[in-house]
């Protein structure tokens, strides 16, 4: 399927070409890991522009009463859509080579990505160690930093090698799978490609500053949309993360935060029973 001529990258913004050596590295450290980071790939000028949209978007919803009710919110992890302005990132993933690596770790990437980003607001919470998608329905991932990730504003915590099995829940919490993991720093403009069968999560945001982490995922091979940036009307828009903005939901999210051992107990025991494994 042959894929839309994009035109979000200015001109005169010059992309580095990776070798055959240097992509042959990157997917060696991705059978391995599960992962591997591309540093500095994206001019980080670009990037503090699409952030400040991000911030200016997010400021205004909150002011207007627009944003959801619980959704994440009180746990601090929220989705959102960085709209159209974001189609630059995409079109410098592809000139690098990246993007032709990823068709090459997962034959089943035949359409352009879903459009994403995790927010992470100030004053967030651990998330519980998670895959993304059932194991045996695995697909590619490629996080952009769209800020200075650090340990200070939420840098996510990975597990590495835990993409090779399978893991229930119960299993990974009684192996120790997470022993060896590691908290994932990056740059302004450092991409990371992983798949959503290795195991992470979320960390707190310490700052008094929301940290964006735009992604682009393949589910099911890729967006079902003509054009993915034009989701929404090309518009800015943040969604709920894991909890729903309902009453139930509400109140479920306000127990893991305050509780969050209950909710270990609950998916250890389901996950004796289930065929999901996160």
């Amino acid at each position: 399927m042959s894929e839309l001529s994009l035109t979000g990258k200015p001109e005169a913004v010059a992309v580095r070409r990776f070798s055959s050596t240097e992509l042959d590295k990157m997917r060696a450290s991705f059978e391995r890991d599960g992962y591997f980071v591309v540093p500095g790939l994206v001019p980080r000028e670009l990037l503090a522009n699409l952030n400040g949209e991000l911030s200016k978007a997010f400021t205004v919803m909150e002011k207007e009463g627009a944003l959801f009710a619980g959704g994440g919110r009180l746990s601090g992890h929220l989705n959102c859509f960085p709209g159209q302005q974001s189609r630059f990132l995409y079109e410098i993933l592809s000139e690098s080579g990246v993007i032709d690596l990823i068709k090459q770790i997962d034959p089943k990437v035949v359409r352009m990505p879903n459009i994403g980003c995790n927010y992470n607001l100030p004053g967030s919470t651990t998330q519980h160690y998670h895959t993304d998608y059932d194991f045996s329905r695995g697909f590619m991932i490629a996080n952009v930093a769209v800020v200075d990730t650090t340990i200070a504003n939420g840098a996510m915590e990975a597990a590495p090698g835990t993409h090779t099995k399978y893991y229930p829940y119960w299993r990974f919490a009684l192996e120790r799978a997470a022993r060896n993991s590691i908290r994932v720093e990056m740059k302004q403009g450092d991409v990371m490609v992983r798949t959503s069968s290795m195991w992470h999560r979320g960390m707190p945001n310490m700052t008094n500053v929301a940290r964006p982490m735009l992604a682009m995922t393949w589910e099911d091979g890729g967006s079902p949309l003509p054009d993915p940036f034009l989701k929404d009307g090309g518009a800015i828009k943040f969604y709920p993360n894991w909890f729903k903005p309902t009453t139930v939901g509400r109140i479920r999210e306000r127990t893991t935060v305050a509780a969050p051992i209950i909710y270990s107990s609950y998916r250890f025991v389901s996950s004796l029973f289930g065929s999901k494994g996160s």
